[in-house]
Formats: structure tokens, C-alpha cells, sequence
């Protein structure tokens, strides 16, 4: 085996060509990073690339289209292959031109056919001699936004006509930022000084989240392949993510309903606030059987699966199950567009239309009026989106309340007092705003 297919460049161009065709960029990359033996500086270049291309691949491809006649007909790998080139080239500022054209050429020589080799050779030569075409040649103001910032045309003009012009560009200008890794402490196990001692005896880099005090920053290494992280001290999520259950405020003997808890991180970060000795449990659902086996490890892992009753039903038949009024508190972290994730998968961004928001919508409301009546009077449902378009937030919440009166909005706390000069009660955390993952946050008490 030629050594090109163990470097960080040629996997990447696997990984992307695999991405291209439905897989999900960060189960690619862990396969990968598992199956190959790096060191963390090979890592953070695979990582970067992967990442980078599909975060900039409107514009890599304006700049690739005169180059070549028929980019979409040109094989897969190859096509990533000058993509990645164009990428390393124009961002990675570490990385001198010459390396980047010369590995290109070499992974072409290898992987393809020698009218492979000749035509990469040729196509990178003509961007060099040429030069790349300029934004402002495209006269369409959304089409530039759209190539300038790599988003699709619909979600700019969709942004704009929610949030203002100012705030649609400084979002969609944010999300081509690198992804912080973000942890949240485990507080069934250890505290917010302990796991920074650990990781930083460890090597790693850590500093304090600014918008949850359970989180956790690492700036420098990887949180994921410490003995702290297998033993259940922490576990990787956002830290917009981790707003949502404070705004639950749990009681240690509470009766809690997570209905649709997979992975179960919240699910853990509610269990952490229990009791089991004083009778409390979260009712973690999810409609697939693998999903759920999923929730009961991580609850083991977190060492709280004495609190956590993982359970396959799909949240819209709740009633069959459970009674009414059976639980002091239900979250319902519904299933989304998940466009507040695009730094972290970036691919998301050319997978969704506004269509699908809509669709969304109908099953959210059925979720909402499903769980309602299992949740006692004077209690809390809380429901949240990693979503940032208003068709899954503030237009779910005022059509869920103007069905079910006896439920009223209350103003979203936060433990850091986040946004504390906003009008609306609900909470919307934009990516631009921390860089943190979007995410809304609304608080529903029952009269």
C-alpha cells in the first residue's frame, strides 16, 4: 500500500467522496481517526479539511467552475481531490502552495490513471496562472451572499426576512468557524474543578464555559480519549445544548418524562439531578430499539442509570403507556432541522429546504399535544430545538398555546442570567451570539 493513503489529505478525499453520498461528516471522521494511526497533528489537519471543504463548498466550487467544464461528471474522489487543493490553498495559510500542488499531483498519481495525473497537473496550473475569480463578478446580491458565505440562497433570504439583514450575515459569517469542543461535567460523579484538574494533567488546555457553569472549553487536545471522559466524569455537548434542562428546574424526587431523549445526553444531565432514593426517574423515549440501547449506555456510563427507565414508544403515542398527569416534568427536545448545527455539521446546510421546517412543525405540535396531558397541574414542560428558523420555534410555541389554554409561557431562566434585556420569554441562542450551536429554549407551566 502506497503510503498516500495513510496521509491526512488522501483520507480526507475518502471522507469527503463517502460524505457526498449521504454519510454523515463526523461519524466519517471518527471511523477514520480510529482506523488510522495519527498524531493529534495529523488529526487536527484531517479534521480542519474534511470540515473546511464542506463548510466552504459553494465557494470552492464557484472557484473550481472555470477551471472545469463539467465538474459534477468528474469521478467523485477526484473532484474532492481539487476541492480539498482549492481549501488548503486559500485558508490553510500554514501550508505553503507548493506542498499542497505537489501532494495533489501525488495522491492523483497514485489513486487514478495518468490522464488523471495530467489533468489535475493541468487544472491546478491554470488556477495558478490565472487566478480565481472574485465574488463581486456574481450581480445577484443573495447568489454572492450564497458564494461568499457558502449557504444556500433559500435559508439567506429566509434569515433576513426573521432577524434583519445586519444579524442574517453575522450568522451565516459565524458558522464557518471552526466548532468549539465543549463538555459538560457530570455532576452525579465529579465537579467543575475536578475535571479541570484531570484533563489538564492529561496535557489538555481547558478553560470555563461562558454560558453554562458546567461547562467546559477545551482549546488545546482531545477530551474523548481521557481516562475522565471512560469513566464518566463528563460527556461532549454544547453548551447552548446544556441550557435546556436548568430551565426545567428538576426536584430530586420528581417524576420526569425525556420524550425524545437519544443520544440521552439531556437525559443524563436531568438524571444528575435526581434522587432515586427519594423516588426519582426520567422516563427517557425513543422510537428506535438501537436508540434506546444507546440512552442505557450512556446512562451507565454517566453512572446514573438507577434514575433513567430507557423505553422504546414514540412520544406521540405517550397516552397508551402513561396516565394522565404522571409526571412533574416533561422535556420535549424535539426533532429539528438541526440548521443551529451547521458549524458542527457543516453538510446540513445543503440537506434541507424550508419545506422541511414545515413538515417538521406538524410533528413537533403532535408531540406537544400528545405529552401535554401526562404532565400534573403546576408543572413544567420545557421544549427546545437546535434549530434557529422561527417555523420550529416561536410559531410551534404560539400555535401549541393557542390549542391548549390551560398551559401559559414563562420567561426561560438561565443560571448566567444569558440575554437578560430580552423582550420575548422565550430563549434563542444564535450561533453568531457565543458561537455555541443555535438553539431555542421555551418554558410551558400548566395551570
Amino acid at each position: 500500500m502506497s503510503t498516500v493513503d495513510n496521509t491526512p489529505r488522501w483520507l480526507a478525499v475518502a471522507a469527503l467522496a463517502k460524505i457526498k453520498n449521504g454519510a454523515y461528516s463526523n461519524l466519517q471522521l471518527n471511523q477514520l481517526i480510529n482506523e488510522h494511526r495519527m498524531d493529534r497533528r495529523d488529526i487536527n489537519l484531517l479534521t480542519n479539511m474534511v470540515y473546511g471543504v464542506i463548510q466552504h463548498r459553494l465557494t470552492l466550487e464557484f472557484w473550481l467552475k472555470p477551471f472545469v467544464r463539467h465538474p459534477h461528471q468528474l469521478n467523485p474522489w477526484v473532484r474532492e481531490l481539487l476541492l480539498s487543493a482549492l481549501y488548503q490553498w486559500q485558508y490553510l495559510d500554514k501550508i505553503p502552495q507548493r506542498a499542497v500542488f505537489n501532494e495533489t499531483i501525488e495522491i492523483a498519481k497514485v489513486k487514478g490513471h495518468p490522464g488523471i495525473r495530467r489533468f489535475v497537473t493541468g487544472v491546478l496550473h491554470q488556477m495558478d496562472r490565472s487566478g480565481l475569480p472574485a465574488f463581486d463578478t456574481i450581480e445577484d446580491p443573495d447568489e454572492r451572499l450564497s458564494v461568499t458565505y457558502s449557504m444556500p440562497v433559500w435559508l439567506i433570504q429566509e434569515l433576513r426576512q426573521q432577524l434583519g439583514a445586519t444579524k442574517m450575515e453575522a450568522i451565516i459569517a459565524s458558522l464557518n468557524q471552526p466548532a468549539k469542543q465543549s463538555l459538560r461535567v457530570n455532576t452525579a460523579l465529579s465537579t467543575v474543578s475536578d475535571v479541570t484538574t484531570a484533563l489538564t494533567n492529561d496535557g489538555l488546555t481547558v478553560e470555563p464555559s461562558k454560558i453554562s457553569p458546567l461547562g467546559l472549553v477545551v482549546t488545546d487536545g482531545q477530551a474523548i480519549n481521557t481516562e475522565a471522559m471512560r469513566y464518566g466524569m463528563f460527556t461532549v455537548q454544547d453548551e447552548s445544548a446544556q441550557l435546556v434542562v436548568p430551565a426545567l428546574n428538576v426536584q430530586p424526587g420528581d417524576q420526569v418524562l425525556d420524550a425524545c431523549a437519544a443520544p440521552g445526553g439531556k437525559t443524563t444531565q436531568i438524571a444528575a439531578e435526581l434522587d432515586a432514593d427519594a423516588g426519582g426517574e426520567v422516563v427517557a423515549l425513543d422510537i428506535h430499539a438501537n436508540k434506546v440501547r444507546l440512552i442505557g449506555q450512556n446512562a451507565a456510563r454517566m453512572h446514573v442509570a438507577d434514575r433513567v427507565a430507557a423505553t422504546e414508544l414514540d412520544a406521540r403515542k405517550v397516552q397508551t403507556q402513561f396516565d394522565d398527569e404522571s409526571f412533574d416534568r416533561i422535556l420535549v427536545d424535539a426533532p429539528c432541522s438541526g440548521l443551529g448545527l451547521m458549524r458542527r455539521k457543516p453538510e446540513i446546510r445543503y440537506e434541507k429546504q424550508l419545506q422541511d421546517s414545515l413538515n417538521l412543525q406538524k410533528i413537533q405540535l403532535a408531540i406537544l399535544a400528545a405529552v401535554a396531558p401526562t404532565l400534573k397541574k403546576g408543572g413544567i414542560m420545557t421544549y427546545s430545538t437546535c434549530t434557529i428558523l422561527q417555523q420550529e420555534n416561536q410559531d410551534v410555541i404560539a400555535k401549541f398555546l393557542a390549542d391548549h389554554p390551560e398551559f401559559e409561557l414563562q420567561t426561560t431562566p438561565t443560571e448566567q442570567d444569558l440575554k437578560a434585556d430580552r423582550t420575548d420569554k422565550t430563549l434563542s441562542i444564535y450561533p453568531d451570539d457565543y458561537l455555541s450551536d443555535g438553539f431555542f429554549i421555551a418554558c410551558l407551566r400548566k395551570k
